[in-house]
């Protein structure tokens, strides 16, 4: 009870007590929360009508589709340039996909399995023969090869005998006909919304008459031509008030949807030096003697370190570098080039043609593989496999014994070419596919056992190279690129603010260089590799900043950027320098035709014009469906085409027709219709086909009213 009485005594000190925990708790779980909700912000690359995109989804994307460009291509590596044009294709894919799939939920718009099942009876869509899946006889896509394979995919997937590295192989085709399936499906919602969209612009017979006149009615002129470059700008007087209203007239174009950013910058390129180059040169003088008398030319290549790997088996010219492609069809087998730089890619290159063979660059083949408790088990096998082979045995019946399905499969040169690396066992297996005959059985001996390979079928005989090649950088020493750096960071420790850095450049020996309009969606600052740092720091940054040094390119370059101007989404003011420049432009030709109008005012004939200074000429087959060029003023003048369609054969141009180059009078001297016919349906057929392309520009219109928003400077 006194212990009661205590805690009764101390309630209001217990109550703040218990109130102030309370209140840590919820704040703790509230900063908690706010740190999760930041976290979560952190990992989001982008948004699509309200809908967040998460990088680590989206890599999974970017990774689905470069698998399949490595596919097609036969390759394992692809460069830099290439791997950003698939983050460009996979966003702009993702985007516009969602945008379509919001419209056609809303419209109730689907792809059902019977209309893909329907795609690929058909056949004819232009991915389904980027797919193995294609018949080399008809040269069609065959889906009864598909659904075989769907079936034998299945079967290995549930097994547990399944041969690993067949099943590695099955998996990647089979994750390459998921991408291919997937972007039918996108292919043929976008078509279908589209093609509603076409539907509305309607074509009748009335229009197909219209369409075929303005097309087949010719008019002949002779031309007076009065271009607005004989009047000097400077004797043009433009006021303020001038350009204001111009502005107000053109606003739209100058809006922009998306923030972008001006900057100026210093690159800083290290090159190597007198003594560097000596050095290299020295040192490849003994590369070139290494090479050419070499007895295994692949040792010789790996001591140089250089950035071309010798392989050891024929591959085709396209799998060199485009310099040394050009010189092995110039040099004879067994010879090896002097050192030869390339500007280009700031190489020293040495080349040793080893052989030079006329080989085919599609083979097809099946094979079985022979594994035992030993080799010679293994060995022993494969004997009596290719013995029952060469007896008439079915190969496929024999390979499903041994667990296998025994098919027929494609190998391209581009499929291994491009390796970095070829062990001897698959330089053997590659060479006896290269060069066996057809329909011989082949019983190849490999390391982990055999492999018994039956070629059915060679295409496209190529010249293919053994050729080993070492290329390597004109690096700087690690000396000269210290004082280039050290240099470079004292001339930014002595200019501190954007003025001084840009104005005292050019004193110190460094170029300033201009770069307008960077946006979100760029790689590089200012094309130089290894910038996303500069990139981010650039999104982040106020007006007049400068950016902190950075070592970028390939280790080659000193960068610093002072953020010059930012251009929030909206429109651009008339006090931007670009806009002001084409609204200056529009207003001077807008003044330069008033005075040309002024000074032919009352002329009625081709003589009084040629009387006032104009060039004369005769222009013929002129028709309203398209613009008519104007050699005397350089331009297409579409206006000119319109109004000669309204004149009549015989008149003078009722007044000066106002150009993009000029100012024109003309005669109509004859008018006659094209000797061809009207098909009004096949008129009608050509206006919906145009309808389906204004259609489709329905995507630009949808992206602007998505919100569309792009961080993935952010991470890539």
């Amino acid at each position: 009870m006194a212990a009661l009485g205590t805690i009764r005594k101390r309630g209001v000190i217990l109550i703040c007590i218990i109130g102030f925990g309370l209140f840590a708790f919820i704040a703790e779980e509230f900063f908690r929360s706010m740190e999760s909700t930041k976290n979560s912000e952190r990992q989001q690359i982008g948004e699509v009508l309200g809908e967040k995109i998460d990088v680590n989804e989206f890599q999974k994307l970017i990774d689905e589709y470069t698998d399949v460009i490595k596919m097609q291509q036969g390759t394992d590596n692809l460069p830099e340039e290439q791997l950003n044009q698939i983050k460009d294709m996979v966003w702009n894919t993702y985007v516009q996909s969602k945008l379509v799939e919001n419209e056609a939920k809303e419209l109730g718009l689907t792809v059902t399995d019977k209309e893909l099942q329907n795609i690929l009876k058909e056949g004819t869509n232009p991915m389904l023969l980027q797919t193995p899946f294609v018949n080399q006889q008809t040269g069609r896509f065959d889906a009864n090869a598909l659904q075989k394979f769907l079936s034998d995919y299945n079967a290995n997937k549930n097994s547990q005998n399944a041969n690993p590295q067949m099943m590695e192989q099955y998996t990647k085709i089979f994750n390459y006909w998921s991408f291919i399936e997937k972007t039918l499906r996108q292919q043929t919602l976008a078509q279908k919304y589209q093609s509603l969209l076409a539907h509305c612009f309607l074509s009748n017979p009335v229009e197909a008459k219209m369409a075929f006149k303005e097309e087949n009615e010719e008019s002949n002129i002779q031309l007076a031509a009065f271009p607005y470059t004989d009047i000097e700008d400077a004797k043009v007087k433009i006021e303020e008030s001038d350009l204001k209203a111009k502005y107000d007239e053109l606003k739209a174009r100058f809006k922009q949807p998306i923030e972008s950013r001006d900057i100026k910058f210093v690159d800083v390129q290290v090159e190597a030096s007198r003594n560097d180059l000596a050095a290299i040169n020295k040192e490849f003088a003994g590369y070139q003697k290494a090479l050419a008398t070499a007895a295994d030319p692949a040792e010789a290549v790996r001591k140089a370190a250089s950035t071309v790997p010798y392989l050891g088996i024929p591959v085709g010219k396209d799998a060199f570098p485009s310099d040394i492609a050009a010189l092995v069809d110039s040099i004879s087998v067994g010879s090896t080039t002097g050192v030869v730089a390339n500007k280009e890619d700031n190489t020293l290159n040495i080349v040793r043609l080893v052989a030079k063979q006329q080989l085919p660059d599609s083979i097809q083949f099946r094979v079985i593989q022979v594994a035992g408790a030993t080799a010679d088990a293994a060995h022993k096998t494969a004997d009596s496999i290719a013995t029952a082979l060469k007896g008439g045995a079915d190969f496929e019946a024999i390979a499903k014994k041994y667990g296998q399905t025994g098919q027929k499969s494609w190998l391209t040169t581009k499929q291994y070419q491009f390796d970095p690396s070829i062990d001897e066992d698959t330089k053997n297996y590659l060479n006896t596919l290269n060069t066996a005959a057809v329909n011989s059985i082949n019983n190849i001996t490999l390391s982990q056992g055999n492999v018994i390979v039956q070629v059915l079928d060679r295409k496209n005989m190529i010249n293919k190279y053994t050729a080993a090649v070492i290329k390597k950088s004109i690096d700087f020493s690690k000396d000269t690129y210290r004082s280039a750096y050290n240099k470079f960071s004292s001339f930014i420790s002595a200019n501190q603010s954007a003025d001084a850095l840009l104005k005292n450049a050019a004193k110190n020996g460094y170029k300033v260089q201009e770069l307008r309009d960077v946006t979100t969606s760029s790689h590089y600052v200012a094309n130089i590799r290894q910038t996303r740092d500069a990139l981010k720091w650039l999104f982040e940054a106020k007006e007049k900043e400068i950016s902190p040094l950075y070592e970028c390119g390939n280790n080659d370059h000193l960068l610093i950027v002072v953020l010059d101007k930012i251009h929030e989404a909206g429109y651009r003011q008339l006090s931007d320098p670009q806009v002001k420049e084409m609204v200056k432009a529009e207003v001077l030709r807008d003044k330069k035709a008033e005075m040309l109008e002024q000074k032919v005012a009352g002329v009625k004939s081709i003589a009084a014009a040629k009387a006032k200074g104009a060039k004369i000429s005769t222009v013929n087959q002129i028709t309203f469906a398209a613009p008519v060029f104007v050699a005397a003023t350089g331009a297409s003048e579409p206006a000119l085409s319109g109004a000669v369609y309204a004149t009549k054969k015989g008149a003078f141009a009722p007044h000066a027709v106002k150009g993009q180059a000029g100012i024109y009078l003309y005669q109509v001297t004859s008018k006659q219709n094209r000797p061809v016919k009207l098909d009004e349906k096949s008129e009608e057929q050509k206006l919906r086909q145009k309808s389906m392309q204004y259609a489709g520009n329905f995507m630009n219109e949808l992206y602007l009213n998505a919100k569309v928003v792009d961080n993935r400077y952010l991470f890539f």
